[in-house]
């Protein structure tokens, strides 16, 4: 039989979520588990201290930093204080370690050494745009942040095309746009979506509408922390997305008279993906 430890004695990982914007929004026990944790490993020691400070609290124990540059080095060196039975508390930047942040390595080396992992919930990017978006919340899932590389993206866009859910994603500012235009030509200019920019912050702002309007809104500039919610498909595609298919389904279009562009336009649409990949596709045939 497995022995249950109470999550109110040492040697326990605490994940605690910081604020997304307002330092009000900073749930109540975050304080404590500052002022008392044996250890406090940040993802940006400069911004825990302008947390603390805020926050009106002293902590107690020892500071270090823990960010994705020394993420799996400083591992081990947390992991033996946990096994000595100390109280680690782990806070990244804003909302909850180890999504899209670091964490997740920390986290599954405490559960392989069998040390209880717990949590300080609190402000989430993620529920906060998919509340105010006007998508469906009923099923829903999280992407992070896409592929920074145009390619690289475009072929991520295309395997989501089928994806029912109302999807979730981060995205950096200065992208913003790129990343709007390309989920235009991938699912269609009408898709809903909602760019959710500053949440919880003085000049929070959702922006809602089809892909392509979004797209244009955004090329002005987009500042502050964003989080893009779009909604699923309507139907899985309607054309598997292999190359014989793909080019067969062209030409068949093409034979009814309907022009080359235009019939790329519409297989592209109905299998998912990017319209250049199905021009590409027919024009090395």
């Amino acid at each position: 039989m497995i022995e249950q430890v109470s999550n109110t004695e040492p040697g326990v990982l605490v994940l605690a979520a910081t604020p997304i914007g307002r330092v009000a929004d900073a749930p109540p026990r975050l304080a404590e588990e500052l002022a008392g944790a044996d250890v406090v490993a940040a993802e940006d020691t400069r911004r825990l201290k302008r947390l603390t400070g805020d926050l009106g609290v002293t902590v107690g124990g020892r500071i270090v930093s823990y960010f994705e540059g020394n993420e799996q080095q400083r591992t081990p060196v947390l992991l033996e204080a946990l096994l000595a039975g100390e109280r680690v508390l782990l806070v990244t930047d804003a909302g909850m370690p180890s999504v899209s942040d670091p964490g997740y390595r920390l986290v599954s080396a405490a559960v392989a050494a069998g040390v209880l992992v717990t949590a300080v919930p609190g402000p989430s990017a993620v529920l906060t745009a998919l509340a105010v978006s006007g998508l469906p919340v009923d099923r829903f899932c999280f992407e992070g942040f896409l592929p920074r590389k145009a390619g690289e993206r475009a072929r991520r866009l295309a395997a989501l095309a089928g994806e029912q859910r109302t999807m979730v994603f981060f995205e950096a500012p200065h992208r913003t746009a790129a990343t709007l235009a390309a989920m235009a030509e991938a699912w269609g200019d009408e898709r809903p979506g909602a760019v959710c920019r500053e949440l919880t912050k003085t000049h929070e702002e959702v922006r809602r509408g089809g892909l392509a309007e979004l797209a244009a809104w955004a090329s002005d500039g987009v500042r502050g922390e964003v989080t893009l919610v779009v909604a699923g498909a309507d139907d899985v595609p309607a054309i598997s997305t292999d190359e014989s298919t793909l080019r067969a389904a062209v030409a068949e279009r093409e034979d009814r008279g309907m022009s080359r562009k235009d019939a790329i336009v519409e297989v592209a649409k109905l299998a998912g993906v990017p319209k250049r990949d199905v021009y590409n596709l027919v024009h090395a045939s």
